[in-house]
């Protein structure tokens, strides 16, 4: 079972964790509950709830005791009994099922819409009767008071097949192209189809003629909403007498009251992927739409988000238990998901001990997924030195970055910084003293890094203050008071080097006033109790009128200063370079290594671009090579390698060793001459 919360809302994945083969024996399964925690801590509500590849449409009985679902491969359904928490039967079928209905209280009475335009009829023992619609189906309802079957698809008509009668009755004749989707409102009963166009007809079904129309097309889009496309009718779905939900091919749900033409809300799914299943939530007065990405549940006045889930794979259908906080989702997957919210409703009678199960887990909280992992990005997985782990099942993707093991990651982090913890202690002392240090008078100091520069916001401060008390207005924001250019005034990586040659170029005028500020950080250092008087000079007007005279003869004066510059460090570099090409280069040949000429290397050349055959006469000669022709007629064709001198050596060693070795060792001959002379004395 898998616990997270979205919204500050409980979700309950009951169908997360791993299965067991039924081939398994006892003893081999109770040897991997003791070895694999999350067999251990799966709940197992139904046993095999689940399909051989996918599940389509899963629906619950009207006594909710036994649980349905279609899917596939083969085609077939699966009737699960919650009294026994077990599979109760299995039916293949001839093709997929699009949708299917529970007629009865139970499972004796089922009607199938497949996929090749049959239906079939179900009935406890199996299959009762199957007849055939003119165009393929996409959805149908049920008329209880009159019998009839509702039949929508890839056709404009609305085919009317009655149970009681056993045959076809007239058709209802739409404007549509083609109906997609279709419900019957159990209040009085009236009839609604989707069409293609993105407009819902509303059917009176005991008069066979069209009571309304919405155009739920143009309504759907909002000054919120994205539509690419014309909105299409994907689902639709009545509650009580007077209220329906629309959903759209766009992604957009409609809340409608009957009573008029516009929508109440108009909910985004903001993914533009097909509404595909919508449900009303009694209780809480909440909407549940799905499309095949994400499960929302919103409220149906407001429009605000309650929850959201989004598994792992697509949805293909949503079923909620009745009066309870349980629902079960059909996906792209053999596994049938079980969600269990115990905000909406209480657990199920056939599953009443999830109630409890869920307090104890609230009492007791546990880590939830990603507690007991650490994101990382690609530059820390570099710093740490685990960019080789990128692809393996040590770190999982996701977004910019990785999520891996958090334990790994102290480890590895403890072995690339040993003192980060001797850091980290000496930082948080720092920030207390710094902390109690506020506490206490503060008197207006110079930061460490670029001084210069914040003796020139102060000054402008002070100026603007002057003005602003002149004209009785607002105090005007200070770089030195905003938190977002702390930085620049506390690391030194920031520090501005006023000697480069853009920031003479830019700001040539500067320099004067730079100059002046020198001297007063020269005064400051010698005497530092007349900082404040210092930082509270002003500066005069006469001072600022002869800067501006003096600009252009500023600006030519630094072009010429670093023209001059530039002009020493070629001759610098001149000079430098007639020393290295003037200055000879000696190198000592080591003992052991063999001078080769040129000539060598371009011999080697020329015999690279002569043919085979002459380099093979070539080596001939040098004895390097021997061509020898055999009894059968081939030939045969011997070279021995050249050796370099190491290996030349090493042989040698090898040989002298072996020499030794053979002088130093004694034969055992005595010995065999001794036993037989004393065999032949006895």
């Amino acid at each position: 079972m898998q616990v997270y919360s979205v919204n500050d809302v409980k979700v309950y994945n009951l169908s997360c964790g791993k299965s067991l083969p039924e081939w398994l024996s006892d003893r081999k399964k109770r040897a991997l509950l003791k070895k694999d925690g999350d067999i251990r801590r799966r709940i197992e509500l139904i046993q095999d709830f689940n399909m051989p590849t996918i599940c389509s449409t899963i629906k619950v009985s009207r006594d909710g005791q036994y649980i349905m679902a279609t899917g596939t491969y083969k085609p077939r359904i699966r009737c699960f009994d919650t009294y026994q928490l077990s599979m109760k039967f299995e039916r293949c079928l001839d093709s997929e099922v699009v949708n299917f209905e529970i007629l009865s209280d139970d499972y004796s009475k089922i009607v199938f819409l497949q996929c090749d335009r049959y239906v079939e009829f179900h009935s406890q023992h199996g299959r009762y009767y199957r007849t055939r619609i003119p165009k393929f189906g996409r959805d149908f309802s049920y008329h209880y008071p009159s019998c009839d079957l509702f039949f929508v698809g890839a056709s404009s008509q609305v085919y009317r097949l009655n149970l009681e009668q056993g045959r076809f009755l007239n058709s209802l004749q739409t404007d549509a192209s083609e109906n997609n989707v279709c419900d019957i409102n159990r209040a009085h009963y009236l009839f609604a189809t989707g069409t293609a166009e993105g407009k819902v007809e509303c059917w009176d079904p005991r008069t066979r003629n069209r009571v309304g129309m919405l155009d739920c097309a143009l309504n759907s889009v909002t000054s919120d909403t994205e539509v690419d496309g014309l909105p299409s009718i994907s689902a639709l779905k009545f509650k009580g007498a007077l209220h329906m939900a629309v959903g759209t091919t766009t992604g957009q749900v409609l809340l409608y009251d009957l009573r008029s033409s516009r929508p109440l809300i108009v909910k985004d799914h903001h993914y533009g992927l097909p509404i595909k299943s919508i449900e009303f939530q009694e209780q809480m007065d909440l909407v549940i739409s799905a499309d095949s990405r994400i499960v929302k549940m919103w409220n149906k006045d407001t429009g605000k988000v309650f929850t959201s889930i989004e598994p792992e794979d697509e949805i293909n259908s949503l079923c909620l238990y009745p009066d309870s906080g349980m629902f079960f989702l059909a996906n792209e997957s053999p596994k049938m998901t079980t969600f269990y919210i115990p905000a909406l409703g209480p657990a199920p009678r056939w599953c009443s001990f999830l109630d409890n199960l869920t307090e104890e887990l609230e009492e007791n909280p546990e880590t939830t997924v990603f507690d007991d992992y650490k994101f990382v990005t690609r530059k820390d997985l570099e710093n740490l030195g685990l960019a080789h782990l990128i692809g393996s099942s040590l770190l999982r993707a996701y977004m910019h970055g990785f999520f891996m093991d958090i334990q790994l990651y102290h480890k590895v982090k403890a072995m690339a910084n040993p003192f980060a913890y001797e850091e980290y202690r000496r930082d948080k002392i720092r920030q207390k003293i710094e902390e109690t240090r506020a506490q206490r008078v503060q008197v207006k100091k110079l930061p460490k890094v670029n001084k210069e520069l914040a003796m020139k916001f102060i000054e402008e401060e002070e100026a603007e203050d002057q003005l602003l008390r002149k004209k009785k207005g607002k105090n005007l924001p200070n770089i030195l008071r905003d938190e977002r250019f702390k930085v620049m005034f506390e690391n030194p990586d920031f520090q501005v080097d006023e000697a480069s040659e853009e920031f003479r170029l830019i700001n040539p005028i500067v320099s004067k006033a730079s100059e002046k500020r020198k001297k007063k950080l020269k005064q400051l250092q010698e005497d530092p109790e007349a900082e404040q008087e210092e930082l509270e000079g002003k500066p005069s007007d006469e001072e600022s009128s002869d800067d501006d005279r003096g600009w252009v003869e500023e600006v030519q004066r630094q072009h010429k200063l670093l023209r001059h510059e530039q002009k020493l460090k070629r001759q610098e570099r001149s000079e430098l370079d007639k020393q290295t090409r003037l200055q000879p280069k000696f190198f000592e040949i080591k003992a052991g290594e063999e001078f080769r000429s040129f000539k060598d290397t371009v011999q080697k050349q020329k015999l690279l671009k002569t043919t085979f055959e002459d380099r093979l006469k070539h080596e001939e000669k040098a004895g390097t090579l021997h061509l020898a022709n055999t009894s059968i007629g081939s030939k045969q064709l011997t070279f021995t390698l050249k050796k370099s001198e190491q290996q030349k050596q090493q042989q040698q060693a090898e040989k002298l060793h072996r020499e030794e070795r053979k002088k130093l060792r004694r034969s055992a001959g005595h010995l065999q001459g001794n036993s037989t002379k004393r065999k032949s004395f006895h």
